[in-house]
């Protein structure tokens, strides 16, 4: 089996390119064009070939690419341009930029001209700065042979930067790669354009009847500075917060912004108003979320744009301008999404894997017994809290349980439990909710020493020492490489150092935002966070491979897969899916696991 290097040459002009549109925009747009293609087999020479887009395609296919393993650097867009112009599928595809997501996270940047850099691999050509403007018909020769040897250049570092990355990379995150990038290039599923046409309507009536009630403009409604003195001439002060990219003070009117959201209670029904108005105008994610899936619709099926290792924790992410990562439960959207015809989708969702991974890598085994047993944990927690028997607890008890159980143990303290309790509208005491946190780390006080023990993974990070954490044989701090992972790689805390915030001393560590690098605050409770989350999502990877030996896995959203099977054997399918997602892996052979799963025509019937 060959791999081999692919890299795709394009038109381009300032209005029509990937900085201003999407990928799966620009490659399915009328004006898309291929200038030629590089083509390098294993070590071999690259070699470069221009022509009509039948030439190209009887090239191509010479390679029997669909015995064969791909190479790209950001191969969603490679393998993008080759299924849907194409028609061509390789055996399997590998992407460097992945890759580098994972070993790098922030450290050195994605682009190829960067990672070569870093590595000493030679230098990318900036030949197709010179291409702008130009169709394949507009290039002379000699130009065209200047763009072919940069294309092919391009294969050559592309190689070499695979076989650098390649050296430690965990096979079984290659095979992530491939899925990940194959949900968006072989897409299946399909979009209800006219239940998304329905819903936009329905948007943009309720925003327009916002504006009116307020009777604002929208100018002011999207103007901080404006709404502020909106807000102080009604008698309230406007709310404000630090900013976590600039570390400068701003207003604080986010959607997520407690204090401004608890202004939808004012007294006043002017504030009231005038609040609704600006969460509705201000916050267009639905409406052009909306519109885009309208416009992917329409141009044929769906694909998934997911970024692999998007977080450090190795968590997949939204990305090409449609996250279908943070969609409500009751969206709209999820209804229009469909399987194709004859296919039904069947989406699993790991129940608790978190609160579960949390009591079992902390030792608390009377809580993995628990868990184990299939028993009512909020109940139990519950029962704890409120001193009395399982039997007599109340559903707002057993809400008030389970919130502490997926809430408390990351180290939470009373004011923000409050917070959270309010966001569900239950009103507690910061006194009641003090007690509560003190009942949590009682009756669970494995928890909290796993917190001191993450405490001290950091500063043995910050000394470039070793320690363990959590349970023997798991997690391995291996100083500044970060924390060494089950699947072999690392969670990493980039330039992670010491900083006054507030008068005290603390650890952050440098994430980026944008194209911001910004401190973000680091503790013991939020590495337990991380590494809960990076070995629930290391689970999660091996259950989508195993359910891809079988069924289409279409997507991914944190932690649950949702794949597309056969309608005549939905039933099996399901029983092999739920199958999939309790099977445990040899690190966690004690770690109890379930799901549950749910299948029909829509991502919304599931």
């Amino acid at each position: 089996m060959n791999i081999i290097t692919l890299d795709f040459e394009t038109y381009y002009d300032r209005d029509f390119s990937l900085s201003k549109l999407t990928t799966e925009e620009y490659i399915r747009d009328d004006r898309f064009e291929v200038i030629g293609v590089g083509v390098k087999i294993n070590d071999s020479p690259a070699t470069w070939f221009s022509g009509s887009t039948e030439e190209i395609k009887a090239h191509l296919q010479t390679f029997n690419m669909g015995e064969h393993l791909v190479l790209a650097h950001n191969a969603i867009f490679d393998a993008a341009i080759l299924s849907w112009h194409f028609d061509i599928c390789p055996r399997g595809w590998l992407d460097t930029l992945s890759m580098a997501r994972a070993i790098h996270t922030i450290e050195v940047g994605g682009s190829l001209a960067a990672l070569v850099k870093y590595y000493g691999l030679g230098e990318k050509g900036s030949e197709v700065v010179n291409a702008l403007g130009k169709r394949r018909a507009d290039f002379r020769d000699p130009e065209l042979r200047t763009y072919g040897e940069y294309c092919m250049n391009d294969c050559n570092i592309t190689y070499e930067l695979f076989n650098v990355l390649n050296a430690d990379f965990p096979p079984k995150e290659l095979r992530l790669i491939d899925l990940t990038i194959r949900m968006f290039s072989e897409p299946v599923l399909r979009v209800n354009v006219k239940a998304m046409q329905q819903h936009l309507t329905i948007v943009r009536m309720k925003k327009f009847q916002l504006l009116q009630k307020a009777n604002l403009t929208p100018e002011i409604l999207s103007s901080s500075e404006k709404f502020a003195d909106q807000l102080t001439l009604l008698g309230v002060t406007p709310p404000r917060k630090v900013s976590p990219t600039t570390g400068k003070e701003t207003w604080a009117f986010a959607k997520n912004d407690e204090e401004f959201k608890a202004l939808l209670d004012h007294p006043l029904i002017a504030v009231q108003t005038l609040v609704s108005a600006r969460l509705g105008v201000k916050s267009t994610l639905e409406e052009t979320r909306t519109e885009r899936m309208i416009k992917v619709g329409l141009r044929g099926h769906l694909p998934v744009p997911l970024r692999y290792y998007a977080a450090h924790t190795g968590r997949w992410g939204g990305d090409d301008k449609m996250n279908l990562q943070n969609l409500p439960r009751q969206s709209p959207i999820k209804d229009a999404i469909v399987a194709p015809d004859g296919y039904r989708i069947i989406d699993s969702d790991s129940s608790q894997i978190e609160a579960r991974t949390l009591a079992w890598l902390a030792g608390q085994n009377d809580l993995v017994s628990a868990f184990e047993r299939g028993e009512d944990v909020y109940k139990i927690m519950a029962s704890a809290i409120y001193g009395k028997p399982e039997a007599e607890i109340t559903k707002d008890e057993r809400f008030v349980g389970k919130t502490t159980i997926l809430g408390a143990g990351y180290g939470m303290g009373a004011n923000k439990f409050q917070a959270q309790l309010k966001t569900f509208g239950v009103e507690t005491s910061l006194d009641e909710c003090k007690r509560i946190i003190d009942v949590y780390r009682r009756t669970y006080p494995y928890i909290p020493e796993l917190w001191k023990a993450a405490s001290k993974a950091v500063e043995a990070i910050n000394r470039n020492s070793t320690t363990t954490l959590g349970r023997d044989g798991v997690l391995k701090v291996e100083g500044v490489k970060g924390i060494r992972l089950p699947n072999g790689l690392y969670m990493k805390y980039p330039n992670l150092r010491e900083m006054r915030t507030n008068e005290k001393l603390e650890y952050v560590y440098d994430t980026k935002k944008g194209k911001a690098i910004i401190p973000n605050r680091i503790y013991g409770g939020k590495v337990v966070e991380n590494v809960c989350q990076a070995l629930a999502r290391i689970i999660i990877g091996d259950q989508m491979l195993m359910i891809a030996k079988k069924y289409k896995v279409a997507m991914t959203v944190h932690d649950a897969i949702a794949c597309v099977v056969p309608e005549a054997e939905v039933d099996q399918a399901k029983e092999f899916v739920e199958l999939c997602m309790r099977i445990r892996s040899d690190w966690c052979s004690e770690l109890p696991l379930n799901c549950e799963a749910g299948s029909g025509i829509s991502y919304g019937d599931c």
